[in-house]
């Protein structure tokens, strides 16, 4: 039987990809005004992005519940003796420590292997695609766990923002606080290293901020797997990618749109690139 792939919603991988690679996601839960919605399912990117230009309190996050993460690992176990999960960094949600938490409550002689990622969003989604590709190509469990936890040094993101108070709101700020009360309209840029925000300089305009995303993109000298996702500016997004694209012609770029869980973290006008380093 064939390894099976699980991640969580953070992800941002497209549904078509995941039904195509066989990735099943479990939803997280984003919360307006005490009504939880399950991301992706109960309320769409679009529903998110547009309540939230009107919202006065903004919206909290939750991780899968150990009950929900057991309940998808017990249904896999009817169709396979091996999981893999990769899910988002510890220093982000509890989501791997609830994901090994519901090991104890699966059924059966199911081994189930979970991976902190170090990632969130985009790059978590490329680890996610890179192990599903690998068991799809009949891989081992070993195999698929090695290649992840292998992947993850060789796995990059720059992130572009209007502002960092919504990382500030949520918590999920790490290091890149430094840049916080820098001079008014200067636009910040992050990346993420060992599980936690970090920052990386500052712009002072979104071009010169799509520039510095495009510089880094093309800046490596192998890819094996890029993704360009954004908040709620699908038309910079668009731009981007057919930039990169003309640089990089024989390189497959993803494109995807933040999910409303971690949207909500990000805030609107948000655009990132995530790179896994490889041959092309």
């Amino acid at each position: 039987m064939a390894v099976k792939i699980v991640t969580d919603g953070s992800s941002d991988i497209p549904k078509e990809l995941a039904r195509e690679l066989d990735i099943t996601v479990v939803p997280m839960t984003v919360a307006f005004d005490g009504d939880a919605y399950l991301d992706g399912i109960d309320i769409t990117a679009d529903e998110f992005y547009t309540r939230i230009v009107d919202t006065k309190v903004w919206p909290t996050t939750a991780a899968p519940s150990i009950g929900q993460f057991a309940q998808v690992y017990n249904e896999m176990a009817k169709e396979t003796d091996e999981i893999v999960a990769v899910l988002l960094s510890t220093k982000y949600s509890p989501c791997y420590e609830f994901g090994v938490r519901a090991k104890d409550l699966v059924d059966g002689n199911c081994r189930i292997e979970v991976i902190d990622s170090k990632f969130g969003a985009s790059p978590l989604g490329l680890l996610t695609i890179a192990a599903a590709k690998a068991a799809k190509a009949g891989a081992g469990m070993d195999d698929v766990v090695a290649l992840v936890k292998g992947t993850i040094p060789k796995t990059h993101i720059l992130l572009f923002f209007d502002t960092l108070k919504y990382l500030k709101k949520g918590g999920r700020i790490g290091k890149a606080e430094s840049l916080m009360g820098s001079v008014l309209g200067v636009k910040p840029l992050v990346t993420i290293k060992d599980g936690e925000t970090h920052p990386v300089g500052r712009v002072r305009s979104r071009r010169e901020g799509l520039d510095r995303l495009y510089k880094f993109a093309t800046s490596f000298s192998s890819i094996s797997e890029m993704i360009v996702e954004h908040t709620d500016i699908p038309k910079e997004s668009d731009s981007l990618t057919r930039r990169i694209a003309e640089e990089l012609p024989q390189t497959r770029i993803y494109s995807t749109r933040v999910c409303p869980v971690i949207g909500a973290h990000l805030g609107p006008g948000a655009i990132g690139v995530s790179v896994i380093e490889g041959q092309s």
